[in-house]
């Protein structure tokens, strides 16, 4: 089920596949014919180039020495998981083809097609565009973040229902902050059947943590002036909230 809630001053696709590849702790590699889980074994150069550590024993160093270049081809899988406990918490994954090259002790990966799945489907992210962005600056603060908010200040979580439509909150059993970079916070409104997703944008972007804070305070200043939702007064009064 949808949520009438406009989606605006978000991230690029390239902008959110940098933010995957910055947060990740871990990857799937598949080549060869075959798949390996790598967890903490990689970092992600500025143009985007994921560089591997891979054990000196490892098939696929192995491989990537002996092939010719552009051999082995591999498929690099990220997911991108809510840090705070919601229902489907992969909130995106990304898949980069391409092929391995063996650089000082490690894989280079150069990817030749970048694919961002994303829960309004689907987006081939351009390369050059890929290479040239940055990762969100709040990427690799967002899960102490968001658990924070979600652990320590439900009330605050609460307060910003406000601001949002209460066709959106109609049925709602539940809602937990879903996701924050520097242009907004998403909301997970959870239902007795299915979920959606609403986005609060900021009024301007937030570069660090300090300016992320002030922008939460100008979201909660707006969100006490505004009307308790209807349908959030009746989930009270139900007892379900």
């Amino acid at each position: 089920m949808g949520d009438s809630q406009t989606w605006t001053a978000a991230p690029s696709a390239a902008e959110w596949a940098r933010s995957v590849l910055a947060a990740a702790w871990s990857c799937a590699v598949t080549a060869e014919g075959g798949r390996e889980e790598f967890v903490g074994a990689h970092t992600v150069a500025e143009d985007g180039r994921v560089l591997l550590h891979v054990p000196e024993d490892s098939a696929l160093l192995a491989a990537a020495i002996c092939a010719p270049r552009g051999e082995p081809s591999a498929v690099l899988e990220f997911a991108d998981v809510a840090p705070v406990p919601v229902r489907n918490r992969i909130r995106a994954r990304l898949w980069m083809a391409g092929w391995f090259v063996p650089e000082d002790g490690h894989l280079a990966f150069r990817p030749t097609r970048v694919v961002l799945r994303r829960p309004s489907g689907a987006v081939v992210v351009d390369l050059g565009e890929f290479a040239a962005a940055a990762p969100d600056p709040l990427a690799t603060a967002e899960a102490r973040l968001l658990t924070h908010l979600a652990d320590c200040h439900a009330d605050a979580v609460e307060r910003l229902t406000r601001l949002v439509d209460s066709d959106s909150l109609h049925g709602a059993v539940r809602v937990q902050p879903l996701a924050v970079d520097r242009h907004g916070l998403t909301l997970r409104i959870e239902r007795a059947r299915g979920n959606g997703d609403v986005r609060l944008a900021f009024h301007r972007p937030a570069d660090d943590v300090s300016q992320l804070t002030e922008r939460m305070h100008v979201l909660l200043t707006q969100a006490s002036a505004a009307t308790c939702p209807r349908a959030l007064q009746r989930q009270r009064t139900d007892g379900d909230g």
